[in-house]
């Protein structure tokens, strides 16, 4: 009888695990570090509880990229380093899982499964590619638009989860089962960048949009009133972004063609094949008519609560969840349907928004806020704000953007003045840095969604985000320094 051969050691896995350990080790047990002084001279001390934050932080961000052990289970080391260490209560640390944020994503995915379990997926896919032809430089494109046109109107972890399905039925056609290709990479991951670009174009598409504007508000108020400030309202905001999410659309196709060119120019007989398997589905049926008509239902109010003030103080995740509720009620989905739900990249947005709460709540985020926009305090006002741009994109792709901003916009708007630059600019550069985070799974919901594809790894993602990274940079280097001015945007004000 033979024996059985024992699984080779993964050393990459076993090293960057300890050296997680290690790096929160170091900077759990260091010496306490300077204060963080702001530009009205007032220390911020970073307690221990603040410190514990960062090593977690670090830690889990190490983690994520490696994938030293599965991405939900990262996000559970989160919670449990927070409890043992003392930083935060277990009933804070873990209330944070079951924040409405990550039930919202809970309930995106829960539409994707039924838009794939009625076959309203194929149905769309199939009607997609009749459009769209075989080329499959045109079935991305195809894909993006799509994605970042719905992103205008309903929020881009829906949009995520709406599209995923249908994307994993067009790549069903592609020909190679559930092998990785570039096709395969270029189709999920650009979902998932293109969904951040439309999202910013309109106050739709994600909550960090209302937060931006809302310290902007509150801080520039008097300034408003003197009418030295810009009153900035929903078609304001669509004004400024509209080029600057589109020109992201086309860039990143284009990135995603140099990058990932698929295997095959064009699939031929896709077209009718489409057609013919379209016909195969005949009439809609019972349960997609419903579907449709809940899911339809769900998107027009949540669009019309920033619109009409009696449906403002109902949060989106209450409405949202009501259409998983009517799903159960309906018949669509049972028990065994609850049970298929990707709870790994559930547990991924539950850790990052216990992760994101603890550094807000113990004063860690705002030290790291401080200590790094001081870098900028005599610079010019375009570094500047390309130095505030930066931190925001970095921190949102391991905390969710709202922190990001709330973190960032009130600091970056009291040293603004003294460098002559608007606090306009500054909102607009932080919202599409904010939008687009490349880098890591944990940046934003469609990028986790995509990531159940299993086409690509965490590292690829991250590897593949650095160059997408600069681009974005550079595009909003572009904005601020052209374009916005040239459609009437103030960027640099007198002294």
């Amino acid at each position: 009888m033979k024996k059985k051969k024992n699984p080779a050691v993964n050393w990459k896995k076993h090293i960057f695990c300890w050296l997680g350990i290690s790096i929160f080790a170091a900077v759990y047990s260091a010496a306490p570090w300077p204060d963080a002084i702001d530009p009205t001279g007032l220390h911020f001390e970073l307690t221990r509880e603040g410190k514990g934050a960062i090593a977690i932080f670090l830690l889990a961000g190490l983690w994520w990229v490696f994938e030293v052990v599965p991405i939900g289970v990262t996000s559970l080391a989160i919670g449990a380093l927070q409890a043992m260490f003392l930083i935060r209560p277990a009933k804070v640390a873990f209330r944070d899982f079951m924040d409405p944020s990550v039930l919202f994503i809970f309930a995106s995915l829960t539409i994707g499964m039924v838009f794939t379990k009625t076959g309203l997926t194929k149905r769309l896919a199939y009607q997609m590619l009749i459009v769209v032809g075989e080329r499959t430089s045109m079935i991305y494109l195809g894909c993006f638009v799509v994605t970042a046109a719905l992103s205008h109107i309903m929020a881009h972890t829906a949009v995520a989860a709406t599209i995923y399905p249908l994307l994993a039925s067009i790549y069903a056609l592609y020909g190679e089962g559930d092998k990785k290709t570039r096709f395969g990479k270029g189709l999920f991951m650009g979902m998932a960048y293109v969904a951040g670009a439309g999202s910013i174009v309109t106050l739709l598409g994600a909550a960090r949009g209302a937060v931006a504007l809302g310290f902007y508000n509150d801080i520039m108020a008097e300034g408003i009133r003197q009418g030295t400030n810009m009153d900035i309202t929903f078609s304001t905001l669509t004004w400024y972004m509209f080029p600057i999410g589109w020109m992201m659309v086309f860039i990143l196709w284009l990135f995603f063609m140099l990058f990932f060119k698929p295997e095959k120019k064009v699939i031929p007989g896709l077209r009718d094949k489409a057609i013919r398997l379209k016909r195969g589905l005949g009439p809609l049926k019972k349960d997609e008519i419903l579907a449709a008509s809940i899911v339809g239902a769900v998107i027009v109010i949540m669009t019309l609560r920033s619109f009409l003030p009696v449906l403002q103080p109902i949060d989106k995740t209450a409405i949202i969840l009501v259409s998983t509720i009517l799903f159960f009620l309906t018949g669509i989905l049972d028990l065994e349907d609850l049970e298929l739900v990707p709870w790994n990249i559930t547990l991924l947005f539950a850790g990052a928004m216990s992760i994101g709460f603890c550094l807000w709540e113990t004063g860690a985020a705002k030290w790291m806020a401080i200590h790094w926009l001081a870098l900028f305090a005599e610079a010019p006002g375009f570094v500047f704000i390309m130095g505030i741009t930066f931190f925001v994109l970095m921190m949102t792709n391991f905390i969710m953007n709202v922190a990001a901003i709330a973190i960032s916009l009130p600091v970056a708007m009291v040293i603004a003045p003294y460098l002559g630059v608007s606090a306009e600019v500054i909102v607009f550069a932080s919202l599409v840095a904010a939008g687009m985070p490349f880098l890591l799974l944990v940046g934003a919901a469609p990028n986790a969604i995509a990531y159940d594809s299993g086409q690509f790894s965490t590292g690829e993602f991250f590897l593949y985000g650095i160059p997408a990274s600069i681009i974005l940079m550079l595009v909003i280097g572009l904005a601020v320094k052209f374009i916005w001015p040239f459609m009437g945007m103030p960027v640099l004000i007198g002294r």
